[in-house]
């Protein structure tokens, strides 16, 4: 006679909501899919549309060409731009070459845009909170002339930054930024310069604000805490940074289920999962399904925030 098969031990699953695709994200990911429907294969996209694996392999089954510059592209081609934003340089060079081109820039970044003009024609000094060589700081600092914008990465970079004049500086931020880091060092330039113009709304836009607060809100339970996101999208990243400084020292950022290690789970009882703003929501039930091989896993939905916002698809994809 076999064995009985050993009972499995018990595992809670908190998912942190919201968690995965934001309406930015989404919005993206349609233009990308409806341009394919509309002008067949192949359609080119200027960068990753969203910093996630798994959302550019489907696509690029379905027919879309991932390309890092506007130069690899064939004229006769759409061209779609990503939710990062583009230099207003990259728009020009495709009218220049009479391109059809469609921008899926996420609508926040645009926001960031508009904002970052509007103190340039104001003839204020811009500070940038950001990370170098992000596609979306290279989007926003090319809205404008070279020099006009100063990037800010620290508190210590806001504390050396020496503007030509300190009553006349205006800041705008990165939208996949840690709120509680971006905090610290908005206080550290307020304290310098009390009269600098801040944005209209907050810069961090509301999904990262939101999945930040999730994963907070499950920190304190959780004895591990798996994000599911790629390595190069910003606001996964900054999901394990804020898990970790809530005091959960087993963070950890994986791709999808493949990645995980059981050996980060032993000894946890409970277990803490989201999803960056890129990452599918089929990577959250591969992950459950994955611990469910080895543990008896009961899933518990711990709500931060509902979330109703939605972007409007450019025009000449939904027009018959």
């Amino acid at each position: 006679m076999s064995e009985p098969a050993r009972p499995r031990p018990p595992l809670t699953v908190l998912l942190a909501t919201p968690r995965g695709f934001c309406a930015g994200v989404d919005r993206a990911i349609q233009i990308v899919e409806r341009t394919i429907q509309k002008y067949g294969a192949p359609v080119y996209v200027r960068h990753e549309i969203v910093h996630n694996r798994h959302v550019v392999d489907r696509l690029k089954a379905l027919g879309a060409i991932f390309v890092e510059e506007l130069d690899e592209c064939p004229v006769d081609r759409p061209v779609v731009f990503s939710a990062h934003g583009v230099p207003k340089s990259v728009p020009a060079d495709a009218k220049a070459r009479q391109m059809l081109y469609l921008d899926a820039t996420c609508p926040l970044v645009s926001k960031v845009h508009v904002e970052a003009q509007r103190h340039y024609d104001a003839g204020m000094e811009i500070v940038l909170i950001g990370h170098a060589g992000h596609p979306e700081v290279v989007g926003t600092m090319g809205q404008l002339p070279e020099g006009a914008v100063t990037l800010i990465e620290t508190v210590e970079d806001a504390r050396a930054f020496t503007p030509k004049d300190t009553s006349n500086v205006a800041f705008a931020t990165q939208t996949t930024l840690s709120v509680d880091d971006t905090a610290a060092i908005v206080a550290a330039l307020r304290e310098r310069f009390p009269e600098i113009a801040a944005p209209h709304k907050e810069d961090i836009c509301y999904a990262t604000t939101n999945r930040q607060e999730a994963v907070k809100s499950v920190a304190a339970r959780s004895d591990v805490l798996l994000v599911l996101g790629s390595a190069n999208s910003s606001n996964s990243v900054r999901l394990v940074e804020v898990a970790k400084r809530e005091g959960v020292a087993q963070a950890h950022l994986i791709d999808d289920a493949s990645f995980l290690d059981l050996a980060w789970l032993e000894g946890a009882s409970t277990v803490g999962v989201t999803a960056g703003a890129s990452a599918p929501e089929v990577l959250v039930q591969g992950l459950i399904d994955r611990l469910g091989e080895t543990f008896e896993v009961t899933v518990e939905e711990v709500d931060a925030a509902r979330e109703t916002v939605s972007f409007k698809l450019p025009r000449v994809l939904v027009e018959g």
